[in-house]
Formats: C-alpha cells, sequence, structure tokens
C-alpha cells in the first residue's frame, strides 16, 4: 500500500488524487487484498477507463485505474452480458480467495458496473487480505507473534477482525445496542427474552444469529447469567458451529489461545468454579454437553485473551469481546501499533453495504519491515513496577520491554514539585491522594458531581507545591475535574484545569496515544466553551490530528473532531474580521470568563 487512507466523494477524478497527501492513498490492482475489511468493489465511470474504489456504504477509498476493453458497450444501454462477463472475469483474477466469498457483478446503467462481495456466512475476508501486511513468527519467550512483511505507514490499518464473540454488560443491557455496541437512548427490547436491545430491526437482524442460541436459553432459564457466562456461551456455540476449526481469516483456532488456568490463584480459582457451575445450568439448555474441565479452559481464555469494548465515543467500557487474531499480537508499553473498536456501519440502505462492528489494529508510526507488532496491554500512565505487576496479574508474563526495564519516565510520573518538599511531606500527600481518588470514583458511580467536585478541589489543593505537574495522582484528579466543571457549565475553570492535564499527558505518552487524542479534544472544547476559541481551535486541531492515525476518518469521534474544527475555524473567522473592523487584537475577546457571542453583542 503506498498510502494511508482517502475517501474520496464520486466527483473527485482519479487524476486528482494526490499521493503525498497525508491522507491520500493510491494503491495498485495487486494491493486490492491489503485493504481491510472490503465489502464491495465498485467500478465507477465508463466501462473502458474504469476507477475501483473499495466502500462500505458511507466512503470510500480510492484505487487505480484500471483499462477493461470497451467492446459490446452501449452508450445508451450500458454493459452488454459480455463485457459484464469479462469485467468480472478480470477483476476476479484479483480476489484469489474466493472461497470467502461470493462474486457477482451487476450493472446499473451506463453510470457503472458494482462487483460484489458478499460474505458467507462465518466467513472473514480482512485477514486473507492482510496476509500480504504481516505473518506470524516465533517471538521467543513471548510465544506466538505478528511481524511486518513490508514497510508500514502511519494509520495504515493492519488487521480488521469482526468479533468471533461478544457481549454487552449486564449492567448496561438496556443502554447499549447488542449488535453494535452504541450506546443511545430509546433502544428497542428483543419480545422473545425480553433482556437483549438493539438499536433498529436492522442491528436486531443482523445480530440474530449470535442471539439466536443465547435468547433460547434465557427464555428458559428466566434470567440473563452475568457477562462472562454469557460470553462463554456464544463462544461454545460459535465454535460448535466451526467444528472447533478456525474458519476463513482466523490465524489461530480459539483453542490455541491459552488459557492460563494452572497460573491463577486460588481465590480466582473459586470464582471459577462457581462460574462453571452457573455456566453448567444456563448451558443444560443448549444442544451439545461439555466436560468441566473444558469449560474452566474457556473461562481461562476469556480471561487472558478478552477485550473490553468501548461506546462509539470511547468514554466507557460497555461489553467484552474476543478476537482470535488480535491475541497474537505481543505487549509492549511503548508499542507500535493501537487497537480501536469501529462500531461498523448498518445506516446504508442496501444491506450489502453494511459492516460489522470490528476491531482494527492501526500503525502509530512507520514499521519497519521484519518489526514485530506490539500493542500495550495496560495504560502507560502508571509506573514501570505497578504496570509489570497488573501484566503479571492478569496476563501472566514478566514485562521486560525497554521502558520497563530502564523505569522509562517513572521520575516524571512520582515527581514532587520544584520547591523539594520534604520526602514525609510527599509521602502523606501521596496516601492522602491514593485515599481520595478511591472516593471520588465511588462519589462518580452514585452521580454525586457535587462531592466529586469537593473531593478534587481539596485534593488539588493538597498537592499544591507538593506534587509535580506530571504526577501520577495529580493527573488523575486533573483528569476528572474538567469533566465535572463542564458537567455543571464552570467552563472557565474547566479549561484552566484541563489545559494543565494535557501538559501533564503531553510529556509521558506517545505523541499518537489516543488517551492524549481524547484528552486534547476535552481541552479544546472546555477552552471552546469558555471563550477560548483560539485555544480551542489549537487544541481540537492536534485532536484531530491524533484520532486520525488512532481511529481513522469515519470513526465517530473523529467525525465530531472534524466537526468541531469547522466550527471554531469559522467562529474564528468571525471574530477576526470584527476586531479587524474595530482595530483591536485577538487577546480583547480572550477572557476566560467572556463567551465569544456574548463579547460579539459587547461590539
Amino acid at each position: 500500500m503506498t498510502g494511508s487512507h482517502n475517501f474520496l466523494s464520486d466527483d473527485v477524478p482519479l487524476n486528482q488524487v494526490n499521493p503525498g497527501d497525508l491522507s491520500a492513498s493510491v494503491l495498485n490492482p495487486d494491493d486490492v487484498l491489503n485493504v481491510p475489511s472490503l465489502r464491495c468493489l465498485k467500478l465507477r465511470a465508463a466501462v473502458g477507463d474504469m476507477a475501483h474504489c473499495i466502500t462500505d456504504g458511507r466512503s470510500e477509498l480510492q484505487l487505480a485505474g484500471t483499462k477493461i476493453p470497451q467492446r459490446g458497450t452501449d452508450p445508451n444501454k450500458g454493459p452488454t452480458p459480455s463485457v459484464t462477463s469479462q469485467a468480472s472475469s478480470y477483476l476476479s483474477s484479483f480476489l484469489p480467495h474466493r472461497s470467502a466469498c461470493s462474486v457477482s457483478l451487476r450493472a446499473e446503467g451506463w453510470k457503472g458496473l458494482f462487483l460484489v462481495l458478499a460474505r458467507e456466512p462465518g466467513a472473514c475476508l480482512d485477514s486473507a487480505m492482510t496476509a500480504g501486511i504481516m505473518e506470524v513468527f516465533d517471538a521467543g519467550k513471548k510465544g506466538r507473534g505478528l511481524r511486518a512483511k513490508k514497510e508500514i505507514n502511519t494509520g495504515e490499518v493492519l488487521l480488521a477482525e469482526p468479533s468471533y464473540a461478544a457481549v454487552v454488560f449486564n449492567s448496561l443491557a438496556s443502554q447499549v445496542c447488542h449488535s453494535c455496541f452504541r450506546r443511545q437512548a430509546n433502544l428497542h427490547r428483543c419480545a422473545q427474552c425480553r433482556f437483549a436491545h438493539y438499536c433498529d430491526r436492522t442491528c436486531q437482524t443482523a445480530c440474530w444469529e449470535d442471539h439466536k442460541q443465547e435468547c433460547a436459553a434465557i427464555r428458559k432459564l428466566g434470567t440473563a447469567p452475568n457477562e462472562n457466562i454469557r460470553l462463554a456461551a456464544r463462544l461454545l456455540w460459535r465454535r460448535n458451529k466451526d467444528q472447533g476449526l478456525a474458519s476463513d481469516g482466523q490465524l489461530v483456532a480459539v483453542d490455541q489461545l491459552q488459557d492460563h488456568v494452572k497460573d491463577l490463584p486460588e481465590d480466582e480459582l473459586k470464582k471459577l468454579e462457581t462460574d462453571v457451575q452457573n455456566f453448567l445450568r444456563y448451558w443444560s439448555y443448549g444442544t451439545k454437553q461439555h466436560p468441566a474441565e473444558y469449560i474452566s479452559h474457556i473461562f481461562g481464555l476469556i480471561k487472558s485473551n478478552g477485550l473490553t469494548l468501548p461506546d462509539q465515543r470511547g468514554l466507557q467500557s460497555v461489553g467484552l469481546g474476543l478476537f482470535p487474531n488480535l491475541s497474537l499480537v505481543n505487549h509492549d508499553c511503548w508499542p507500535n501499533c493501537t487497537v480501536t473498536l469501529n462500531h461498523g456501519n448498518q445506516s446504508a440502505v442496501s444491506s450489502t453495504f453494511h459492516s460489522p462492528l470490528r476491531i482494527e489494529l492501526r500503525a502509530l508510526g512507520k514499521i519497519s519491515e521484519g518489526e514485530q507488532l506490539t500493542v500495550s496491554y495496560v495504560d502507560f500512565l502508571n509506573v514501570s513496577a505497578d504496570r509489570q505487576k497488573q501484566l503479571k496479574e492478569r496476563f501472566h508474563f514478566d514485562c521486560s520491554c525497554d521502558h520497563c526495564s530502564q523505569h522509562i519516565s517513572d521520575d516524571l510520573m512520582v515527581a514532587a514539585a520544584e520547591g523539594k518538599p520534604s520526602a514525609d511531606v510527599v509521602k502523606e500527600v501521596t496516601a492522602f491522594s491514593k485515599e481520595t481518588l478511591e472516593k471520588v470514583e465511588k462519589a462518580r458511580k452514585d452521580g454525586d458531581h457535587s462531592q466529586v467536585l469537593k473531593l478534587c478541589q481539596e485534593c488539588l489543593e493538597k498537592q499544591e507545591n507538593v506534587l509535580a505537574d506530571t504526577h501520577l495522582y495529580k493527573l488523575r484528579v486533573l483528569s476528572v475535574l474538567p469533566e465535572v466543571l463542564s458537567y455543571l457549565r464552570k467552563f472557565a475553570e474547566a479549561a484552566k484545569y484541563a489545559g494543565k492535564m494535557v501538559e501533564g499527558y503531553t510529556k509521558l505518552y506517545h505523541p499518537n496515544n489516543a488517551q492524549l487524542g481524547l484528552a486534547l479534544m476535552r481541552a479544546g472544547v472546555a477552552h471552546w466553551h469558555a471563550g477560548q476559541v483560539e485555544v480551542g481551535h489549537k487544541m481540537i486541531c492536534k485532536a484531530y490530528r491524533i484520532m486520525m492515525v488512532t481511529h481513522g476518518p469515519n470513526h465517530s469521534i473523529t467525525k465530531d473532531l472534524e466537526s468541531m474544527r469547522s466550527q471554531t475555524e469559522v467562529e474564528l473567522k468571525v471574530l477576526k474580521n470584527v476586531l479587524d473592523m474595530k482595530n483591536l487584537p485577538m487577546t480583547s475577546c480572550s477572557s476566560a470568563d467572556e463567551n465569544m457571542k456574548d463579547f460579539l453583542r459587547k461590539q
């Protein structure tokens, strides 16, 4: 692939695509299979000089033009069957993995031809298409891993994988769609089990194959078991359907994933036994029985390989899923890739153009040929000893990456303020901060915003002149405070603390880390609402650049940022025009307590 993704409208001629543009990409026909989530290859323009593009129903990826012989065409009636057959045969030669799809070509007048790749049940094209980008290899002590087979560009998608099985958390069952995992109001409830909820009939239909047996089991049991049991059941129903084999596109079978049951401590083993017994009562309504030992294996691999799924805004974890191919990507605290949940597209009129919920593995920077692909299993914003402890407890390995072995950034994360307070004072404030953050978390769960605000302000007051702005506990308070202040519409204060949070994050996180991008977005919005449009615009632009790398142009967060970027740009132009007419500098309206509209009204 010669560039990153560029989504173009129908009226952009091929010769106007700029390969040097950050978001532009022109591919050769041989590279078609490297593009993830291929659902439909659409042929535009005249048959004699067609431009290919990949579409998910909302946007398109421009590909190189391909000459198709014109004989047998009629500009009034469109391509004749002979040309249709010829084009189908020609383009099918680019698709060697036809076992995973059915190929059909249909004509829609003279405007173009559409080569439709419809997935067969259980088939997945994505890994077949990314096979030219990466490969499985022996990573030594880390076991199997994935490495690049060619140089990879920043923001490029290396893997797009639909979930093998996924469930919404029980606590959010009525607030999150069980198909696309979008959180929204007024969901439609399944009339049979009265547990599952969906955006609409489109989502319900798309999910029925996965929900059908679950629906019957919940009805017979009378209640829904916890999410781990439901995920284990869905996984087994899927496994039974696939007869335990890796389906098309899977690089590894589910049974080949590690479960680490033998590494679990005594208390975890007792919880596991309870889950197994509850599962067997739930599964008694299934068709095929499994021994308790095998069920323990399933729960173990979910614990070790399960991935929490965020909502469409990336603000809250709403479910749990299993993605076998992603499990092959090893950990590094400073990784070269990131994982993003793409909620898919179910809004197109034709179901042909719908795309499923899937995770995407994206490059955070340039990756060399032969370099191992890595992601971070835990948040970097912890000292190396704490990260190692989390990884050992959850994933059962000792991290020896450069950042852990060399304790990189640890000094910043526990740094004292410049005034060099005594060690005893630092210890006291650190302990107070830890205790307060636990209280803050409880107050947040209870929805007590006033208490959250009070606790955060008290904690920051204690931390002042004692802990540095990059100290972990100070940053954790700063990450909560702007959120609650914005909720209480105290935007000036929210902007002030959000700015400090971003300064600290910038010194610690990878420049393309999604958490930094989200922090910049929140800070930009806070400054914008506080009337500091120019500062807000700059932060929103920085956030947009990061999210283009980590989430891509079609993610709802990136689209929101694009909209905010345009809005703040317009407001800045209006403001500058007014100030130019008045011969006033931009600082005339930069006061944090004055909204831009109020300023313009006064002028």
